[in-house]
């Protein structure tokens, strides 16, 4: 089929650090994306647009007529993770795997979970990359992104307080130390000097997060990894699922520190921003019973992450408005 691959995609998969994998992934696309459909037995209906930033998703029928959504994503994207993760949760809270896992799966997601991860791990991600994902059908245009601020932190809540499980012994999936110290890599690497003091700040503020993960009885629990509003679309089965998952182990803290920014231009443009920042990481907090200086921790660092990110690709007004958050925290 003639497959053009949205441009939020396409700026997306440049910016990120294999832009040289992605760039060969989205060549291969229409191919793939044969495969795949023939694979799962699936005809396409059209193109999700603009559709995520990590992969692509296309609205599908099964030989019964049943709708569903096919996924594909780049090795990189860690779509076994995703897959194992869906598995788990098998529709509490999130979006049904409706495809069987494949048996690499596990492997994938384990082995594979970061950039140079061994044989088999990135067989298996190669594998679940190019199969793609079957998933549940939700309704894509209808987020919590559409409910009243108040209303889509509530659901939001409840929403991801399904996804929390336990977990105990080996996992498949990247811890919360491994995930984070890449991101830290990458942060000190593209700071400039005039950024280098909060930089320095929210490194910091990790090590402190970080220094009691080791222990016995430090939480491990499966986490969304990228939850926020806009990852939580409305269904038919239950009111709202979560999507999208980059699933990481580690403290529910974490989880949270990404949706405490959600619809920042508001916060940033409303008088009292940075008291209205802090009321909501505490609100969040409280609903959630956490730590409220771990979800301000995790909110600052995760913030000064993006937002450096964002100056180093050239977004500058996306990149100070982050900054601006972090700093507030």
């Amino acid at each position: 089929m003639v497959l053009e691959p949205p441009r939020r995609l396409v700026r997306a998969l440049a910016e990120d650090p294999g832009a040289d994998d992605a760039a060969a992934w989205l060549d291969r696309l229409p191919e793939l994306v044969e495969a795949a459909t023939r694979h799962h037995g699936v005809c396409v209906e059209r193109l999700l647009q603009p559709g995520g930033r990590s992969g692509v998703v296309l609205l599908v029928r099964r030989a019964d007529d049943a709708p569903a959504v096919l996924k594909l994503a780049p090795p990189r994207a860690r779509p076994a993770a995703e897959a194992a993760a869906l598995a788990r949760w098998d529709g509490l809270g999130a979006c049904r795997l409706l495809s069987e896992p494949e048996a690499s799966t596990e492997d994938g997601a384990r082995h594979g979970a970061a950039p140079g991860g061994d044989a088999t791990g990135r067989a298996a991600a190669t594998l679940a990359s190019e199969r793609g994902l079957l998933l549940e059908r939700l309704r894509p245009e209808i987020s919590l992104s559409s409910l009243p601020q108040a209303k889509a932190m509530l659901e939001a809540a409840e929403t991801v307080r399904r996804l929390w499980v336990p977990v105990t012994g080996e996992s498949p999936y990247e811890t919360l130390t491994a995930r984070t110290e890449r991101q830290a890599a990458r942060m000190r690497a593209a700071a400039g000097p005039l950024v280098l003091p909060l930089v320095e700040n929210a490194l910091a503020v990790r090590r402190d997060l970080l220094a009691d993960a080791a222990r016995p009885d430090a939480e491990r629990v499966l986490l969304h990894g990228a939850f926020r509003q806009a990852k939580v679309l409305a269904g038919e089965r239950l009111p709202w699922l979560a999507v999208g998952p980059e699933p990481v182990i580690g403290e529910r803290a974490y989880d949270v520190a990404r949706l405490a920014r959600d619809r920042l231009e508001d916060l940033v443009a409303s008088d009292g921003g940075a008291s209205a920042a802090r009321r909501r990481v505490t609100k969040l907090a409280d609903a959630l019973d956490l730590d409220r200086d771990r979800v301000q921790g995790w909110a600052h660092f995760r913030a000064t992450v993006a937002g450096v990110a964002a100056l180093a690709a050239g977004r500058r007004q996306e990149g100070e408005t982050l900054l601006e958050f972090a700093a507030w925290l």
